[in-house]
């Protein structure tokens, strides 16, 4: 990690994520849409007209043009032209229309969905809020407002927009959403709270900059000032988290970096602490979803064996 760089901005930009569109269009009359049970991670920006969020055990929350919604798990949720939780759910499942942002009627959105990649990525992500919302108004994230530009800017091209050109820009609303969320935020959990805490933030430190050394539970809850069962307890308090899995997290953060520059798989085992190359393979495979060997082809550069 460079010195230099507050430990919550170097977490957030060590989040890798994908994004998908789905939906770049209008609902007009009544409607709703969700994204609940298909187990992902989804976005909604609404580029035109307003409408309602319905979150369970939640008041009905009112969203104008210009807001930003980031679902981050699988949650009952509905998005909808009606006020009350009952008519949204009586209301059909919208059938979209095509995007007019010169249209007086109708609510025009850009929704999709992103991807976070396993290991750090989806830590970093379990430190997060189910639901972050990016209004228009808030004085906080005006900078923001440039990129929600560029969105509406898109969206109105008379050859229509660039899935491409909205994929990207959506990543970047959200993750300078995520970095004013990290600044601010008094409700912080997971690796995002340990990074707030003194004791635990020289810790992550020094986990970052040497994943590969021997980092037993008793030198960890050394480097915090605890004993051994009181950090274990607090780690976990905080983050959601055994401090075993934040650093494999770290380690196969590392690995991915070190194979997509085509380094050997050897190499890179052993530059992240394991003495086997089949020890490592296993834990690389069961957190990254594929071999080390095969990721390196498909993600690295040409390299030695």
């Amino acid at each position: 990690m460079n010195s230099s760089m507050p430990l919550i901005d170097w977490l957030l930009e060590s989040l890798e994520l994908d994004a998908s569109l789905f939906h770049v269009g209008r609902y007009c009359g009544g409607w709703h849409a969700s994204t609940q049970g298909l187990a992902r991670a989804s976005f909604h920006l609404l580029v035109q007209g307003r409408c309602w969020l319905h979150l369970e055990d939640r008041a009905p929350q009112p969203l104008e043009a210009g807001d930003a919604l980031f679902v981050l798990r699988d949650v009952p949720y509905r998005l909808s032209g009606e006020a009350s939780a009952e008519a949204a759910c009586a209301a059909p499942r919208g059938q979209m229309a095509p995007l007019d942002v010169q249209a007086e009627d109708g609510v025009g959105l850009v929704c999709g969905f992103f991807h976070f990649h396993p290991g750090l990525s989806e830590l970093i992500v379990d430190s997060l809020p189910t639901c972050l919302l990016l209004r228009a108004g808030d004085p906080a994230l005006a900078p923001a407002r440039c990129l929600f530009e560029l969105i509406l800017a898109e969206c109105a091209r008379p050859q229509g927009p660039s899935a491409g050109v909205l994929e990207r820009l959506s990543q970047l609303l959200f993750l300078y959403v995520l970095r004013q969320h990290g600044a601010e935020s008094g409700e912080l959990r997971g690796l995002l709270a340990l990074a707030r805490q003194p004791a635990f933030a020289g810790l992550l430190q020094q986990l970052i900059a040497a994943p590969a050394q021997g980092w037993t539970l008793e030198r960890m809850a050394g480097c915090s000032g605890l004993s051994r069962a009181a950090f274990a307890k607090r780690f976990h308090e905080l983050s959601g988290q055994t401090p075993g899995q934040v650093l494999l997290g770290l380690r196969m953060r590392e690995a991915c970096r070190l194979l997509k520059e085509g380094r050997a798989v050897a190499e890179v085992a052993e530059a992240v602490g394991y003495q086997s190359v089949a020890a490592f393979t296993r834990a690389f495979d069961a957190l990254v979803g594929v071999p080390p060997g095969a990721y390196r082809r498909s993600r690295g550069r040409a390299g030695r064996e």
